[in-house]
This record gives C-alpha cells, sequence and structure tokens, in this order.
C-alpha cells in the first residue's frame, strides 16, 4: 500500500472515532435531557459542575430543584445551582439563588458561603456610575449583613475593600450629577419648576458629602470646591437683594474648604472667591452687617 493510500486511511479512521463520540455524547445527553430518572439527572448535573461545563450543570439543576424540594438533596442542589450560575456568570440568577438558599436554609450548611456570593453576584453585576445603582445599593446591603452575621469571617477585609468600592461609586454617580449641574449653569430649560443649576449643584454635592463621609479625600475636595464655585457664581448672577446673602455663603464655603483642604490645590482659586464676595460684601451690606 503507498504512503499516500496509507495517510488517507489514517485520516479516515480518524474521522470516524471523531464521529463516534460525538454521536455517543449526543445520544447521552439526549438521554439525559428526556429521562425522568431525576436523581440521575441530579448525579449527572454534579458530574458537569465538577468538570467546569457550568451552563449545562446550571440547566439541569434548574430542572431537578421542584423534585428534589424536601428530599435529603434540596439543600445542596439548591446551592450547586446558584454555584453553577455563579460560575458561568449569570449573576443575576445566582444572586436569586442565593438569597433563596439562605432564606429557606438560615442554618443550612452552606448559609456562609451564600450570603457572601450573593453580595459578589450583585458586585459583579453593579454597573457604570452614570447608570442606575440599584444593584450598587443591593450589594452594599447583602456584604453588610454578611459581615454583621459573621463578623470574624476570614474575608472580612477583602469584603470591606468591596464595600468601599461600591460606595465609591455611588459617589462618583453624585459627583457627575453635580458637575452635571454645574455645567449647564445658567441655562434654565432645565429647570422646569424654578430654581437654578447651581443650587441644584450645592445641593447634589452636600447630600453626597454628607452621605459618604468616607469617600476619598480627592472626591470629597472635587465635591467641596464646586459647592463653592456654584455658590460664587450663583452670587454673581443674583438680583440685587439677594447677592449680599449669597456673596456671604461663599465666605463661609471659603472657611469651611480652607478648613477641611488647607493644602488644596485649589487654594489659590478658593482665595480669589473670598476676595471678591469680601469686597462685595464690604461695599453693599449694611454698616452694622459688615464683615470683620
Amino acid at each position: 500500500m503507498r504512503v499516500r493510500d496509507m495517510k488517507v486511511m489514517k485520516k479516515h479512521c480518524l474521522l470516524i472515532a471523531v464521529l463516534a463520540t460525538f454521536l455517543g455524547s449526543c445520544t447521552k445527553w439526549t438521554a439525559l435531557q428526556n429521562t425522568q430518572d431525576y436523581e440521575y439527572k441530579y448525579e449527572a448535573a454534579k458530574s458537569l459542575y465538577a468538570e467546569g461545563k457550568y451552563g449545562q450543570a446550571s440547566m439541569y439543576f434548574a430542572e431537578v430543584l421542584a423534585v428534589m424540594k424536601g428530599t435529603a438533596n434540596a439543600e445542596e442542589s439548591l446551592y450547586l445551582a446558584a454555584m453553577s450560575n455563579f460560575r458561568n456568570k449569570d449573576y443575576d440568577a445566582a444572586s436569586q439563588y442565593f438569597r433563596k438558599y439562605y432564606q429557606v436554609y438560615p442554618k443550612g450548611l452552606y448559609v456562609e458561603y451564600a450570603r457572601y456570593y450573593c453580595g459578589l453576584s450583585l458586585y459583579n453585576m453593579t454597573p457604570d456610575p452614570r447608570l442606575d445603582q440599584q444593584s450598587t445599593f443591593e450589594a452594599i446591603k447583602e456584604f453588610q449583613d454578611f459581615l454583621d452575621y459573621y463578623p470574624y469571617t476570614s474575608i472580612k477585609a477583602s469584603t470591606q475593600e468591596m464595600i468601599y468600592a461600591l460606595q465609591d461609586k455611588l459617589v462618583e454617580k453624585e459627583y457627575l450629577s453635580a458637575k452635571l449641574y454645574f455645567d449647564l449653569g445658567s441655562y434654565t430649560m432645565n429647570c422646569t419648576y424654578g430654581g437654578s443649576n447651581y443650587e441644584a449643584c450645592v445641593v447634589t454635592a452636600q447630600n453626597a458629602l454628607r452621605d459618604f463621609p468616607f469617600a476619598k479625600a480627592e472626591r470629597r475636595e472635587e465635591l467641596s470646591i464646586m459647592i463653592l464655585r456654584s455658590r460664587f457664581l450663583l452670587a454673581e448672577q443674583s438680583i440685587d437683594s439677594k447677592r449680599v446673602t449669597r456673596y456671604r455663603d461663599c465666605i463661609d464655603e471659603y472657611y469651611a474648604f480652607v478648613n477641611d483642604f488647607p493644602e488644596s490645590k485649589y487654594i489659590k482659586e478658593a482665595e480669589k472667591i473670598m476676595k471678591k464676595s469680601t469686597d462685595f460684601v464690604s461695599k453693599h451690606a449694611p454698616k452694622d452687617e459688615m464683615v470683620d
């Protein structure tokens, strides 16, 4: 037999072997899908999970959950359904399964892990700071509950770090909202019910500083200087009857800013705002209300 013919025959044999394996596999999974033997399907799901085939495992765990309810395998099947979805990066489904687990089995074998992974699933779902942050709030709550239940857990430090990261994301959202108001400035078409974009910027930034006292110093500084700038620009565009009061607000804000950030890179800008504000108040305030 020629060498060429032998190579062709080897290729044919290899193709037949691969095809036989594929057909055998298809037959196996078709039989698994169609079987009513849920104990067998449950064991198959565990095997798939062990093999790292998390998508298939999650599908079969979902099928057996209702049947397993009330049996010795019910608790484990629910936990593995959650873990299969988590490993398959279906974090929405995973968080629901983990939450259901610790609600149904508050003293279960895997309850500590379920509470942690519920928070971690939500953590992995948190969106860009510009988008709705509902899952961020939920993740923070899950992690805080986890630490309340397990204050001495070995992963306390890493869990706290994730909480801080989530809080930073919420701060960033508030910062972007405040900055948007600031950038809109004197534009009034978005102020349907009156008010000013600068006033909205001040309120938004103040709320962020109050609600997130442990935000990073850099972001707190940015929010604080934005408040001072907004108060000053609001005073400049105000009607005469409100200008003295609003320039006084700038003076108060200046002292708060330099007290919190004495070495800020914005100190010179803040001092210019202070000088203009005090000059105006000195010229226009009643004599008995003069700035010292």
